[in-house]
């Protein structure tokens, strides 16, 4: 783990419980979604913009430093892919360099709309690659995960999430690197999903409660 030397964990930006979201006549979505959806809570392009920022804010804090990201699949994937990206831009465009690693975890905790107690972990059996290295993970579910890898001893560790929701059990942790805190709702879209589906939205939605029927197993 970093010592106290480290940088502090960076806030993100906060959507309000009463924020009611954009009419999803402002956006282009998949018709096939027609009716399943409340609103947008965040568009595409304001996530684009925010991971750009949080790509330098990870440059800033370990350019220099050998790192691996860790990709929580599935929920994570298209936040890693475009936040890699953008730190390989950066990377190319400056005097401080990151040599970077990535390697992708599965871990599944969520039946319908609520999260269980029963999590998997898939890929992380050996992690003995990680020993010295500076780690990013990136995803939802991560403190089952951070106490595996920890056991691999890797220099540091820091966690990117897109979203944080407001929600009692989060108090106590939350990610270095923080996109958006959300009120406690459900949301899919960019590569979020319920039971599978919504993950080929590119906005982020809140689900409607016929859309939860529709696609409840």
């Amino acid at each position: 783990m970093a010592d106290d030397a480290s940088p502090k964990r960076r806030d993100g930006i906060v959507i309000e419980d009463d924020w009611p979201g954009y009419s999803l006549d402002l956006f282009s979505y998949p018709t096939h979604y027609s009716g399943d959806l409340d609103c947008v809570i965040i568009p595409h392009g304001v996530i684009m913009d925010r991971t750009e920022r949080l790509a330098r804010n990870i440059m800033d804090d370990l350019g220099n430093h050998d790192i691996v990201v860790l990709c929580v699949l599935k929920g994570g994937y298209q936040f890693s892919a475009d936040l890699v990206d953008r730190i390989k831009a950066l990377s190319c465009n400056s005097n401080r360099t990151i040599p970077m690693r990535v390697h992708f975890i599965r871990l599944k905790s969520y039946l319908n709309d609520q999260s269980t107690e029963d999590l998997h972990i898939v890929g992380a059996e050996d992690l003995s690659f990680l020993t010295g290295k500076a780690i990013v993970g990136t995803g939802k579910t991560m403190k089952t995960l951070l106490k595996h890898v920890e056991a691999f001893k890797p220099n540091m560790i820091k966690v990117a999430g897109l979203l944080v929701k407001r929600v009692a059990q989060n108090s106590s942790w939350l990610p270095d690197y923080v996109g958006f805190e959300i009120p406690n709702r459900f949301v899919v879209g960019y590569a979020l999903d319920y039971n599978e589906y919504f993950r080929d939205l590119n906005h982020i939605c809140a689900i409607s409660e016929s859309g939860k029927l529709k696609y409840k197993i």
